[in-house]
């Protein structure tokens, strides 16, 4: 009796829509939540070389907490590719600035440095408020067994 390994082929892929609140969550915790569902990680039919994620809609982004004192040392850097053009701004500020960043960065590291990636971050759509225009594609409420706050 032969066994085949089950590979995903891309039309057979259905995806969901998930909505992940982001209101006093940690940044890290919430950001490896939502990479594993942008993988496809938490579906039967996984396939590593294969985008079978699902969309993820972060709302309340602006109200993510980090621990310690992260919020005025942890910094974010830039390059321009002029001379001088380096820039670094802190958690606060950027907070402040442009809360979709912060949650865009932390899951941009956790998945594959390729196109692959690339991909599936087109498939991350975040939100600094509590309303989201993704209501047409009727999003799920992601309840996981509750992020460790």
């Amino acid at each position: 009796m032969t066994m085949k390994t089950f590979s995903a082929k891309p039309a057979e892929i259905t995806r969901k829509w998930w909505v992940v609140d982001a209101e006093d969550k940690t940044l890290g915790r919430l950001a490896t939540i939502i990479a594993n569902i942008l993988r496809g990680k938490l579906n039967p039919q996984y396939t590593p070389h294969i985008d079978s994620g699902d969309f993820v809609v972060v709302i309340n982004a602006e109200k993510v907490k980090v621990t310690g004192k992260k919020p005025q040392q942890k910094m974010y850097y830039r390059h321009s590719g002029y001379p001088g053009g380096f820039r670094s701004i802190n958690f606060e500020k950027l907070q402040e600035k442009a809360p979709e960043q912060i949650i865009e960065k932390a899951v941009k590291g956790m998945l594959p440095h390729n196109s692959l990636g690339r991909q599936q971050l087109t498939k991350l759509k975040i939100y600094a408020g509590p309303s989201h225009p993704h209501a047409a594609q009727q999003p799920q409420v992601y309840q996981e067994l509750e992020i460790v706050k």
